[in-house]
């Protein structure tokens, strides 16, 4: 990544605008021409750089769920279960943790009841028991990660 990118990068975790232009709108803030913006941020996907451009939903205030999951994996079946649990759409992210429940993911359902249904089916094909930690509290913490 260079500078250009990483300034694209950051501004965009600000928000996007909703406007008729909104790309034109980031690319003019930023310096640059609309295309380069563009074709900058599908080089970041296509590398892998970023994992994904879009917005985040609310997912309870559109009647659906959102919950945290945890599962202790063996270490040299990591990667298969990884490939098992991210082949839901249901998935939203999921990351390796050092600690003894190893991988952690957030599920986001269009129904409350479909949070068990992934889950079981998970703990199915894997064979491992999902720990799953619904959400009590929100907290609003606004994260902004410094490309």
């Amino acid at each position: 990544m260079d500078a250009t990118d990483k300034a694209i990068v950051n501004r965009l975790q600000q928000g996007f605008p909703i406007c008729a232009a909104p790309y034109r709108r980031v690319a003019d803030e930023l310096g640059i021409a609309e295309a380069d913006l563009l074709s900058r941020l599908q080089a970041l996907l296509a590398d892998g750089v970023l994992s994904r451009f879009g917005p985040m939903y609310h997912a309870e205030q559109m009647g659906g769920a959102l919950s945290l999951a945890a599962l202790k994996v063996p270490e040299a079946r990591f990667d298969e279960v990884a490939d098992i649990v991210n082949a839901f759409p249901e998935v939203a992210h999921n990351y390796a943790r050092n600690h003894v429940l190893n991988m952690w993911f957030v599920l986001a359902t269009e129904q409350p009841e479909q949070v068990a249904d992934v889950i079981a089916e998970i703990e199915r094909r894997t064979g491992l028991v999902v720990y799953n930690m619904p959400k009590i509290n929100e907290y609003f913490v606004g994260l902004q990660l410094e490309a």
